[in-house]
């Protein structure tokens, strides 16, 4: 999973660059999540060293992978324009940054257990075993600060951590990137100034700029041109 430092600043403005130096995987099937992280890009030996360290570490349990992947999706589903955020890996990415950025661990583990709790409150069964009708009638409740009641108020900060780390996963991934349209910079040829703006002004390209600059088609062009 490709991540783009261009977008943390959008996406997150409370997570620092270390959310999306850190947060990468390889692509296939290369081993962990973390496991030579940017070593193409620039990273240090002591830096993939690190995240491979990190990649071989486990935080969060298996159940409260499968809550994690859920909330994932729910925040972000699969559509006709790509795939849901567990589709892009993002649980992954979310089990990474807690490991690379300790401060998460406890504000999302205390999150998920308070959704433990509430849901087994509410039906006496935890939130993963819940119908997907009721797991989103709790999420609505949690999802909107504004119209929370307050003492869902741990409750609506788990949410909005969750929802943030979701969207950075996901719009740093292939994934994402494509969802965006995001082209970034491009290859291009610069075909020269045209050739009737040159004859205007009484211009023309040297014989090395022609050869070396200018696509084969467009030099014949200006060399006509040239010629006249």
């Amino acid at each position: 999973m490709d991540r783009r430092e261009s977008l943390k600043a959008l996406l997150v403005g409370t997570v620092s660059t270390g959310v999306i130096l850190s947060a990468c995987e390889p692509k296939g099937d290369k081993g962990p999540v973390g496991k030579g992280v940017f070593k193409d890009y620039g990273r240090t030996p002591d830096e993939v060293q690190r995240d491979g360290q990190l990649a071989d570490e486990t935080f969060f349990t298996d159940a409260e992978m499968k809550t994690i992947t859920i909330l994932a999706d729910i925040i972000i589903p699969k559509d006709d324009r790509s795939g849901s955020a567990s589709d892009a890996k993002v649980p992954e990415f979310i089990a990474f940054i807690v490991k690379d950025m300790p401060e998460y661990q406890t504000p999302m583990r205390g999150g998920l257990r308070w959704l433990e709790m509430f849901s087994l409150k509410a039906h006496n069964k935890g939130f993963s075993e819940l119908s997907e009708e009721q797991q989103k009638k709790i999420i609505d409740q949690i999802a909107y600060p504004y119209n929370a009641a307050p003492e869902l108020s741990q409750g609506v900060a788990f949410f909005s951590t969750m929802r943030n780390l979701t969207a950075t996963g996901f719009f740093t991934s292939e994934m994402g990137i494509k969802d965006l349209e995001y082209k970034g910079n491009q290859p291009n040829v610069w075909d020269g100034v045209p050739a009737e703006v040159l004859a205007q002004y009484d211009l023309s390209y040297d014989e090395k700029t022609l050869q070396e600059c200018l696509k084969p088609e467009d030099r014949g062009k200006l060399m006509t041109w040239n010629e006249a």
